[in-house]
């Protein structure tokens, strides 16, 4: 399970998986699990989150959209960036980015 299937509840009952979600989507899951990160980072940062979350990602505004409503809305997207908040020094962001780049080995 990934830290992201815990945020979302870990696919217990209705809640959904990121894999479950990103098949729904037709996306691969590690791209589903980028989106999440980008879209909890974009929330944070100043300008609109959906289009940054895209143009960080690659993927569609649509698409984007689709994610952000699976997890929660934009409601939700503060409580992942404050759960994301791996070393505790208030500031989510360094955490997403670090999340991310390990996604695709970069870290």
């Amino acid at each position: 399970m990934s830290i992201f299937d815990s945020l979302l509840g870990g696919g217990a009952g209705d809640n959904p998986t990121v894999a479950n979600m990103a098949e729904k989507l037709g996306i691969d899951p590690a791209l589903a699990e980028k989106a999440i990160a980008a879209l909890a980072k974009a929330h944070q940062a100043p300008g609109d989150t959906v289009e940054t979350a895209a143009g960080e990602t690659g993927l569609s505004t649509t698409i984007i959209r689709q994610i952000m409503e699976q997890i929660g809305g934009e409601g939700s997207l503060t409580e992942f960036a404050n759960m994301l908040d791996r070393d505790g020094d208030g500031n989510p962001l360094n955490d997403v980015a670090d999340l991310a780049k390990g996604f695709f080995g970069k870290k």
